[in-house]
């Protein structure tokens, strides 16, 4: 039965990693898979295991409990990312991104460059990576209107943000899960990723300031658009100061992270639905406007906005990636390393030969999705909470994507939104993003080795 649960498992991936060919949404395979490998679990009455990482060892366990378990783990991530996602809309309700646009004021091409890789990568670890590329680029759209030349701003931005949300434990995914899963704290993540991941995104600025392209001044008039509500400076502010206030508020209570989430969520919907209230008193003045807005909320309206295509990807896929784990799949893989191929010592948390994983992990992630990779990777790995594996494949399965543009998120929105072909970006930028990647690599493995030799 376990060669049944690994051709369904792999037919499902083979299926989502090649979603753009099939012409289906990666949330079929995922959700089908997810349910297929259950099933066959119960039906043919296999063992379920729970990994106690203390002792290193499978305890037995029932089906509807460990169900139950990686449900409530799984839920925990889902909620956290819905909560971050309405905010985000609620913002992009009172046209809170535009305010961002009034930064830009300068025509020098090198100066726009370092101008929206900074933004790319600070936006996306607080909003981020997919929503930060979404924004920068639809501005990115309205400041330059030469085709080529935005395609590289473009390919630019999707490094930059990757990079960025490779820090933060709100960032990426990939880095969510970590945090909840309580195998990084904020804090040490920041402290340890932060530098590298810089390095990952200025290296690249500076080899790509050598292209002609990024020389001389764009033409453009940066003319003052009249805001769509006087509120949207205010609600991004409140918005993003929310998400910030999210570990916080983990620190300080010791919560699961969506509790804290919610709490910011009530925050910014409750003052949404304040100025809200206030726009339709001002637009009801003359009368024209008072029969729309009298039912219309500001919430609700973000609400039927995000993305919950992406929400029932990540539950069946990391169900999926459960159901292995539960099997006691990823433990007996992880040991089989070790004892077949002890030269990648998987488990050398001090040594740096167990780098070369970690690294053949993120440049897998620019061909399969970065997100069961890393959960693939917590069910392998009984390594203590803030180990520097853990931060390091933070920084990988984060960055490691921007090399194809179907490795990220980021890029496949980007791609989506610019129309920008694959191999285009394979040839101009791929190669800049290894760059950046291999430099945040060695940043980081040199910045361990000082910490240790102190």
């Amino acid at each position: 039965m376990e060669t049944i649960i690994i051709i369904v498992f792999l037919a499902g991936y083979l299926a989502i990693t090649l979603e753009h060919n099939l012409k289906i949404d990666k949330l079929i395979p995922a959700l089908a898979m997810m349910a297929i490998l259950w099933a066959v679990i119960a039906l043919a009455h296999m063992p379920v295991f729970e990994v106690n990482t203390d002792l290193k060892e499978l305890e037995p366990s029932h089906i509807d409990e460990m169900l139950l378990h990686h449900l409530g783990k799984t839920a925990e991530i889902l909620v956290f990312l819905l909560g971050a996602m309405t905010i985000v809309e609620i913002i992009d309700y009172f046209d809170g991104f535009a305010t961002i646009k009034g930064y830009i004021r300068t025509r020098k091409k090198s100066k726009l460059l370092w101008l929206f890789s900074i933004l790319a990568f600070v936006l996306s670890a607080i909003i981020d990576n997919l929503t930060a590329t979404i924004v920068l680029v639809t501005i990115l759209q309205k400041v330059i209107k030469e085709r080529e030349v935005r395609l590289w701003f473009a390919g630019m931005i999707i490094i930059a943000a990757n990079a960025g949300g490779a820090w933060s434990p709100i960032g990426d995914v990939t880095t969510t899960m970590l945090w909840i899963g309580n195998k990084v704290s904020a804090l040490q993540l920041i402290e340890h990723v932060l530098v590298p991941s810089i390095v990952c995104m200025v290296v690249p600025v500076l080899f790509a300031l050598r292209y002609k392209v990024f020389k001389g001044n764009i033409d453009a008039e940066f003319e003052e658009e009249k805001a769509k509500s006087p509120f949207g400076a205010t609600m991004l502010y409140l918005g993003l100061g929310s998400i910030v206030f999210v570990p916080f508020f983990k620190t300080i209570t010791h919560l699961p992270p969506y509790v804290g989430m919610m709490l910011s969520l009530a925050v910014v919907a409750a003052f949404a639905e304040i100025y809200t209230s206030a726009k339709f008193s001002i637009s009801s003045v003359d009368g024209a406007e008072s029969q729309e807005g009298a039912h219309h909320s500001a919430v609700h309206s973000s609400l039927s906005k995000i993305e919950l295509p992406s929400i029932l990807f990540f539950l069946g896929i990391l169900l999926a990636v459960a159901a292995l784990e539960s099997l006691g799949m990823l433990f007996h893989f992880a040991g089989a390393l070790d004892s077949t191929m002890p030269f990648l010592g998987t488990e050398a948390v001090d040594g740096t030969v167990s780098d070369l994983v970690i690294l053949i992990l993120g440049i897998g992630s620019a061909v399969i999705d970065n997100v069961p990779l890393v959960a693939a990777s917590m069910g392998m790995f009984s390594i203590p909470l803030d180990d520097s594996v853990w931060h390091f494949i933070a920084y990988s399965a984060g960055t490691g994507g921007s090399m194809l543009i179907i490795g990220s998120a980021a890029g496949v929105v980007a791609m989506g939104m610019e129309k920008i072909d694959f191999f285009w970006y394979f040839k101009k930028i791929a190669w800049l993003a290894f760059l950046g990647f291999i430099g945040g690599a060695v940043a980081f493995v040199l910045m361990r080795n000082l910490v240790l030799n102190a």
